[in-house]
């Protein structure tokens, strides 16, 4: 791969192994010119996440628990034919795959700790309904005549 803009970044100083990426291509479907019919810029590329060693084993564990309905056989795969050329669908899959891992390997979220009300607003929040109530009690027609 000559020229392609730079490693893609997964996250922090991780990036995607380029020895490790299986690329193949085929034509791909729908409108086009004379060209159309001997190119294959349909672009699909492989990705072995069971078997990499370029992330870290927690990554790699969080990764493959949340992408487990996407592999084949511990195989991520990513499809990109919504360029003319090749090489920009290349770009695409990339870019893809990379964003599809940086969020597969991101750490859980924090769980929430639950605060309590504070005693006050609370008190406010009765008061304010005893009150509205009052108000709406006023309001039957059973001392008019």
């Amino acid at each position: 791969m000559y020229g392609m803009s730079g490693p893609h970044l997964i996250r922090g100083s991780v990036a995607l192994p380029e020895a490790e990426l299986v690329w193949r291509f085929s034509r791909s479907s729908g409108p086009g010119g004379q060209h159309v019919n001997t190119s294959d810029s349909q672009v699909e590329l492989r990705f072995d996440l069971a078997r990499t060693e370029a992330l870290p084993e927690v990554w790699k564990a969080r990764a493959l628990e949340r992408l487990a309905g996407r592999l084949v056989d511990g195989v991520v795969s990513v499809r990109a034919s919504e360029h003319r050329s090749q090489w920009r669908n290349r770009e695409a899959a990339a870019v893809r795959l990379a964003a599809l891992l940086a969020e597969a390997t991101a750490p859980p979220p924090k769980p929430r700790r639950p605060t309590r009300i504070p005693r006050g607003i609370n008190e406010r929040r009765l008061r304010e309904k005893k009150q509205r109530s009052e108000t709406k009690r006023g309001r039957t027609g059973r001392d008019w005549s």
